[in-house]
């Protein structure tokens, strides 16, 4: 199947970052037993996966602007129409900790919409993307959303809960459960909306999230046939910082769930 120019340029960038990635990653179990621990090193992996990313796509797209996890909204142009949105290492703390689950990020927007998107796990060798109209695919097989219809039967995950938000996670976390046979905390927000994608999960939500978690994984998960919002029901926007993802049976259900958990308490 051929590919989009743009699906290719962004493969390309995150497959040359990804193979350095993966030899980093090789390395962080012999750093465990260190007394500084892997931690500055995989902060140094992570930098040198942006400048890769950056360097690769800015090369193919000089006119394009960037938002990118490390160095923020600073690079391209100041006037451009298309903008690539990244995160070169999201599952950083899998990653801190030798655990294969983890991923590059790369979303791009053209005018505040998102138009296309790739996920890459260098380690499993899976790459998810899609394009806006054109549907979502693993590698060249297409992807669509489970069609289990209760959430008695499903498998749902849920990720990034840092501190300022732990009390609202508890109580999202506890009213799922009550009514699902599986809960999961991953540990990176853009592989769980590509999960949701491949059918693999049922449903995911995520908190305190930023756009580079998300950008690429939402599009992935839409372009399958999934739902997607914030969890108040908002539409997903680049400025969202919560997502929910589900298949169409369960989308709504999962929804209220997790809204009545926090009825009658102060946002996070």
């Amino acid at each position: 199947m051929a590919l989009s120019p743009h699906i290719n340029i962004m493969l390309r960038a995150a497959e040359k970052a990804g193979r350095t990635l993966a030899r980093d990653f090789g390395e962080v179990e012999q750093l465990q037993v260190s007394q500084k621990g892997p931690g500055d090193f995989v902060s140094a992996a992570d930098r040198r996966s942006e400048e890769i990313l950056y360097n690769e796509l800015s090369k193919a797209r000089p006119d394009y602007g960037f938002l990118m996890e490390e160095s923020g909204d600073s690079k391209g142009p100041k006037d451009y129409e298309y903008r690539f949105i990244i995160d070169p290492l999201d599952g950083t703390t899998n990653f801190l900790h030798g655990i294969p689950h983890w991923c590059i990020s790369i979303g791009l927007e053209r005018k505040g919409e998102i138009i296309a998107g790739i996920i890459l796990d260098p380690v499993k060798d899976e790459v998810f993307r899609a394009e806006k109209g054109m549907g979502a695919f693993m590698r060249n097989t297409r992807l669509r959303v489970s069609g289990r219809q209760g959430l008695k039967d499903a498998l749902v995950a849920t990720d990034r809960t840092p501190f300022d938000v732990k009390e609202k996670y508890m109580r999202e976390s506890l009213a799922v459960s009550k009514f699902v046979p599986s809960l999961r905390e991953m540990g990176s927000v853009a592989l769980g909306l590509a999960y949701v994608a491949a059918g693999r999960f049922d449903g995911y939500w995520a908190l305190s999230a930023k756009p580079w978690d998300m950008t690429a994984g939402a599009l992935i998960a839409k372009e399958a046939g999934g739902m997607v919002s914030e969890v108040n029901g908002k539409s997903y926007a680049l400025d969202s910082n919560n997502i929910i993802a589900s298949n169409g049976p369960l989308f709504n259900d999962l929804k209220k769930l997790l809204q009545a958990a926090n009825k009658g308490q102060e946002a996070a």
